[in-house]
């Protein structure tokens, strides 16, 4: 899973990165690295994998990995190459999600690019120059299309659909907000448009807000009302706070989030938004080799999900042998379970479930 990281300047962006990064090569050793300044890999945090370790003791770790992206503050007019504009949207064009961190923090020491704090306005300015670089897309597309239709009138729908489009965004609609089925989703999905991709508002609070409740903030409604209107998420963060436990061990971290109120840091509650989001769950494999998670999405049949560790699994799918991770762990041990009946062999049309440990067979 690829994630942007979006913002106006001075809106925490970055310090958010930084942290939640850093964060991710902090717990429990797990794989973390830097491809290029702005991009980060961090673990999917997983207890359910932390127990299977403790009950196999592999020779091998590996949780599901997240990779954020910390894209260039965006400025107005980036759709027509101010700032770093284009080279700002083609980052985005590769994401599978885009957490837009919006400022809800005042503070004199730093400077808002707009001369005060408006949670509204600032997330006007970057959806607006995602609209417009959308609405240069889908022309083009459109063009391109009608001159298929000439050819073959199978194209009819697809212009049907981009022209649907369209005439919402230049209503200043994103694209997500345009009702569409499953087949239109599918034809939508290969032009690559921002406004489709899912958002998660990360309000970026200051430490005050997140001692006193966050609802004391006067700008999360606002915030709020903006996801809401779009089916996005919202994520009350503070980016000073994820700052200050990177470098505190596992029970420093634990007490000072818990005077805060909170059970998980920042970063925890950020992958569950996105997971939940996207519509992700993760199943689990566990052996003495190595015991890992796996990353699907929801509704994905057995075979479909044996594809992720190699195509061959899919191909020569036999059969899914299924124990449910807290029946697992109720009974102690995989033959403990066989023997009440709840390791069961599942077949072609099995549908997964989060937390399932599974062993598939193939033949090839």
């Amino acid at each position: 899973m690829k994630l942007g990281i979006v913002g106006l300047p001075n809106v925490g962006k970055s310090t958010l990165f930084n942290a939640i990064t850093n964060a991710g090569a902090q717990s429990a050793n797990y794989p973390f690295c830097t491809i290029e300044p702005n991009v980060g890999v961090v673990a999917v945090p997983d207890k359910r994998l932390d127990k299977l370790a403790e009950m196999y003791d592999p020779e091998k770790y590996t949780p599901a990995m997240i990779e954020f992206v910390d894209i260039a503050g965006l400025v107005k007019g980036a759709s027509k190459g101010e700032g770093l504009g284009n080279k700002f949207l083609a980052n985005i064009r590769e994401c599978d999600a885009i957490v837009h961190v919006v400022r809800c923090f005042e503070n004199t020491d730093i400077v808002h690019v707009e001369g005060s704090i408006d949670p509204k306005r600032d997330i006007e300015t970057i959806n607006l120059e995602l609209i417009l670089s959308d609405v240069e897309m889908l022309e083009r597309r459109i063009d391109k299309t009608k001159k298929l239709i000439k050819g073959d009138k199978k194209y009819q729908k697809d212009l049907d659909l981009f022209e649907r489009i369209l005439e919402a965004l230049n209503e200043g609609k994103s694209a997500r907000s345009v009702e569409m089925d499953e087949d239109e989703q599918e034809i939508i999905s290969e032009v690559a448009l921002l406004t489709t991709k899912p958002v998660i508002y990360a309000a970026n609070m200051s430490d005050e807000d997140f001692s006193n409740g966050i609802e004391s903030n006067k700008f999360l409604d606002a915030v709020r009302e903006v996801a809401a209107e779009e089916n996005a998420g919202v994520l009350p963060i503070c980016a000073q706070i994820e700052e200050e436990i990177v470098d505190m061990d596992k029970e420093e971290k634990e007490m000072f989030l818990s005077d805060l109120g909170l059970t998980e840091s920042g970063l925890d509650r950020l992958i569950k938004e996105c997971y939940s989001l996207l519509g992700l769950i993760s199943y689990l494999t566990a052996g003495k080799p190595e015991v890992r998670a796996w990353t699907i999405t929801k509704g994905t049949k057995a075979p479909q999900a044996a594809g992720k560790i190699h195509t061959d699994f899919e191909r020569g799918f036999i059969r899914a042998e299924v124990v449910s991770f807290d029946d697992l762990m109720a009974c102690g041990s995989i033959a403990a379970a066989k023997e009440k009946g709840l390791y069961r062999s599942e077949g072609k049309d099995y549908v997964m479930n989060d937390g399932d440990v599974v062993l598939f067979r193939f033949n090839v």
